[in-house]
């Protein structure tokens, strides 16, 4: 039997009124000061970075932001451990959502992406487009169709024809065969899913909770959101995925417009032993006790970084048009922190190069190591 979010009914206004009026006011105040911000994109990526930590943070992990930055570069200095793995999970899921349009991830399409269990009809579409193997030009080519000299014998030639339509009855086969086996496969191993674990049904019931809310300010319908999320349990291995539907709902509904709120972030400011009260709307008051200190610390964050920038950008004067200082620059504020490798493939220079730009701009060396060293804007 499905467990049902229990909402309390009245609203306990009297309780919610000032953790609501303050995190409606913060999250407002941070995406105003994003919309209009030389460095939004910048911030936004070092956001997504800060928040996937914080998620396993609050499941007891410990990821290590520079670990993560490099691993999401390719440029591990040591095999990546599980619990780094499952932080990059979370850096992706944070970019799809925020790339998407704001009702994607709540719709029952953006659900299944997210889930892992998306149709792929969208994806060999997209590989279509971009022409990868034949793509366009084979369709050209079949229809004859502006094609001279030796090619244009494929449509004239009946044995050339005999032979591509016998691949392309090769490759059919092949591709039924293996939708075969992918379906006669379990779906889902039983050691690792409980057979009687309805996602299907408890998804339902968290989306009629959400849709519950549509009166609601906010701030209020993205906490509900979250902490019915941990009542009802929709999936088992995938906790930390209602904070982000609750960002995302705040998206939704017009609240973060400019960026995806770090709610794992602001949850973790959350001393433990009030974390999880037992009264609902204690729970949710600290939910938006969340929202408030994620956006106070994402606007500090956001000054003291436009700060710098202008100061560095004070040592870009004098410099010839061709220098990559500025390309630099730019770069070193969408992560927390770079390594030589991630600059010389970034800007297309060697590594020693590299290492010159970070030495002529000044940037603060972030490790304290001798080797696999790393600079960024704190």
């Amino acid at each position: 039997m499905l467990s049902r979010y229990k909402f309390p009914d009245p609203v306990p206004w009297a309780q919610l009124a000032g953790p609501l009026a303050a995190a409606e006011d913060a999250v407002a105040r941070l995406d105003e000061r994003l919309a209009k911000s030389p460095i939004r994109d910048g911030a936004i990526s070092r956001m997504h970075f800060t928040d996937a930590c914080a998620s396993l943070w609050l499941d007891g992990e410990l990821v290590h932001l520079d670990d993560l930055v490099l691993h999401d570069a390719g440029m591990d200095v040591r095999a990546p451990t599980h619990e780094l793995t499952r932080a990059h999970v979370v850096l992706r899921a944070r970019r799809r959502i925020a790339e998407a349009k704001p009702d994607w991830a709540l719709s029952a399409t953006g659900l299944a992406g997210l889930r892992g269990r998306g149709p792929r009809e969208e994806e060999k579409g997209n590989r279509k487009e971009e022409g990868e193997g034949f793509g366009a030009d084979e369709d050209v080519e079949r229809e004859g169709v502006g094609l001279e000299g030796p090619l244009g014998a494929i449509n004239t030639d009946p044995h050339l024809a005999a032979a591509f339509a016998a691949v392309d009855a090769a490759n059919a086969r092949a591709e039924r065969t293996l939708a075969d086996k992918i379906r006669s496969r379990p779906e889902r191993d039983p050691l690792i899913y409980d057979r009687d674990w309805d996602e299907e049904g408890r998804l339902d019931d968290w989306r009629a909770m959400v849709d519950q809310t549509r009166g609601l300010p906010p701030t209020l319908a993205a906490a509900i959101a979250a902490d019915a999320w941990r009542a009802i349990e929709p999936l088992e291995h995938t906790p930390w995925l209602g904070h982000l539907l609750a960002a995302a709902l705040l998206r939704d509904r017009g609240k973060a417009r400019w960026h995806l709120p770090c709610l794992h972030a602001g949850l973790k400011s959350i001393p433990l032993e009030r974390r999880r009260p037992r009264d609902v709307a204690a729970r949710l008051c600290v939910q938006l006790e969340a929202m408030t200190a994620a956006a106070e610390a994402g606007r500090n964050d956001h000054d003291r970084w436009l700060m710098t920038k202008n100061l560095l950008a004070r040592k870009l004067a004098g410099h010839r048009a061709t220098s990559k200082l500025p390309a630099l620059l730019d770069y070193v504020l969408t992560r927390p922190i770079v390594s030589a490798g991630m600059i010389a493939a970034e800007l297309g220079v060697t590594p020693r190069a590299a290492q010159n730009l970070v030495a002529e701009l000044g940037l603060r060396e972030a490790t304290g190591r001798g080797r696999y060293r790393a600079w960024g804007i704190l």
